[in-house]
C-alpha cells in the first residue's frame, strides 16, 4: 500500500463501517469505554477525506492500559508504543487491512473534548468544512508523498477553525452529544 496521500470526496461508507466497528469495540470493551466516538474528517458528512476511520475511545483512565489494550488487540488492533502524544494511547489497523486509527483518550480531558468539539463544529458549520476541504486538497498535492509536512502544514488551518469552535461552543453552551455508540 502507498503511502501518498490521498483525499476523496465524502461516502455514508465511512459513517456504515464506523458503526459496524463501534458495534464490535462496545461490545468488547463494555463499560471500560466511556464513549466510542467517530471523529476526524471521515466524521463529517459532505467533507472530503482521506480514506481512514478515526475512532475515539474514552476512557476513565490511560494508567489502566492492560483494561483496553487486551480487548483492541483481541480484535486485531496493534499498541503504537512509539506514540509520542502522551495525551492518548494509540491503536492501528493490523498490516494488509483497512486503515483504522484508534485514539484512547481520557474522558472529560481537554485532548478528548478538543476532538468532539472540532468534530461537531463542522458538522454544523458547511463554510468551515469547504475551507478545511480546499486547504487538505491543496496540501495534499503539495505534499503528496510526504504524510508529516502535510499533517504540519494543516495545523494553521485547524486552530483557526478551533478559534471559532471555541466561540460557537461558548455562544452555544456546546456539550458532546452521546456517545456514537
Amino acid at each position: 500500500m502507498s503511502d501518498s496521500i490521498l483525499i476523496l470526496p465524502y461516502t455514508v461508507e465511512w459513517a456504515q463501517e464506523f458503526h459496524a466497528l463501534g458495534s464490535k469495540l462496545r461490545e468488547s470493551l463494555g463499560d471500560i469505554a466511556l464513549r466510542i466516538d467517530h471523529i476526524g474528517s471521515t466524521a463529517v458528512p459532505g467533507l472530503a477525506s482521506k480514506p481512514i476511520i478515526d475512532i475515539q475511545i474514552s476512557v476513565e483512565t490511560l494508567t489502566s492500559l492492560e483494561a483496553f489494550k487486551i480487548p483492541l488487540e483481541s480484535l486485531g488492533f496493534i499498541f503504537r508504543v512509539d506514540n509520542s502524544d502522551f495525551s492518548k494511547r494509540y491503536f492501528r489497523e493490523a498490516p494488509g487491512n483497512r486503515r483504522i486509527h484508534i485514539h484512547v483518550r481520557q474522558a472529560g480531558s481537554w485532548a478528548e473534548q478538543l476532538a468532539l468539539l472540532f468534530r461537531d463544529f463542522l458538522r454544523c458549520h458547511p463554510d468551515y468544512c469547504r475551507r478545511y476541504e480546499q486547504v487538505k486538497y491543496e496540501l495534499a498535492k503539495k505534499y503528496t508523498h510526504n504524510r508529516q509536512l502535510y499533517t504540519d502544514s494543516k495545523e494553521a488551518v485547524i486552530w483557526e477553525i478551533l478559534k471559532q469552535a471555541n466561540h460557537w461552543s461558548q455562544r452555544t453552551g456546546w456539550s458532546p452529544a452521546n456517545s456514537d455508540s
